[in-house]
Order: C-alpha cells, then sequence, then structure tokens
C-alpha cells in the first residue's frame, strides 16, 4: 500500500490544501510552507513510484528531482521547486532564519501547485507506459 503512487499522490493534496489554511494569526507562514514543501516531495515520491522506483527517503528535493531526471524530462516550474528545501527542516522549528512573509508564503504555494500540477498530468500522459 505504502508504494501505491495513488497513495503518494493523495498525501500530496493534502498537503497542499494544508498549506493554503492561514486561517488563524497564530498559524506562522512557515509552517504553512513545510506542507508546501511535502506536498512537493510527496509528489515527487509518488511519480518516482509510479515509474516503479523506490524513492529515496530524503526531504531533499534536489535528490528527487535529480532522480526523477532519469525517467522523464523535468520543466523549469519542477526544478525551480529546490528553493523549498529550507522549508523542509530550516523553517520548522525556531532558530537562526528570517521569518517568512506573505509575498514568500504566496509564491511557495505557486511553486508547488505547479509542481504537483505537473506530477498529475505526466501520470495521465504516460500511463500507457506503465501499463
Amino acid at each position: 500500500m505504502q508504494n501505491d503512487y495513488r497513495i503518494w499522490l493523495a498525501r500530496a493534496r493534502s498537503s497542499l490544501a494544508i498549506s493554503k489554511t492561514k486561517l488563524d494569526e497564530d498559524i506562522f507562514y512557515e509552517d504553512l510552507c513545510f506542507q508546501a514543501q511535502q506536498a512537493v516531495e510527496k509528489a515527487l515520491k509518488g511519480l518516482l513510484i509510479f515509474y516503479n522506483v523506490d524513492p529515496e527517503k530524503t526531504h531533499n528535493l534536489v535528490l528527487l528531482i535529480q532522480e526523477l531526471s532519469h525517467y522523464c524530462e523535468l520543466p523549469e516550474e519542477v526544478n525551480e521547486a529546490v528553493i523549498l528545501n529550507d522549508y523542509a527542516v530550516q523553517t520548522r522549528y525556531p532558530g537562526d532564519f528570517t521569518p517568512i512573509e506573505e509575498e514568500e508564503y504566496h509564491n511557495t504555494v505557486s511553486i508547488a501547485e505547479k509542481c504537483l500540477q505537473w506530477v498529475e498530468q505526466k501520470m495521465e500522459q504516460d500511463v500507457w507506459k506503465i501499463v
């Protein structure tokens, strides 16, 4: 079940939805950006599983993108997602970083949306290759 790409894609959609829930002033943009990063990570891992590849257990989007590049051509919006790496660990806990402002948050969610959309389209295009 954990190797079912559809579960990974559903979890990616869930993380993306959570990243858009700025309903309360007590919610930090950093936490929402972490969810956007998680959406991308899960989508990329789901695509690797779709290609019958066991993804590395990592939060590093650079590694996941490099692995995916062996199986398909990646558009710029997916390569751009590497900037979300900082949200995987650095901004999750109080520490030495500049707080995220609203504009950066919106840009992060936009990148995650584009990446997830591309993964879904890629799966639709390539489904005949996998069957």
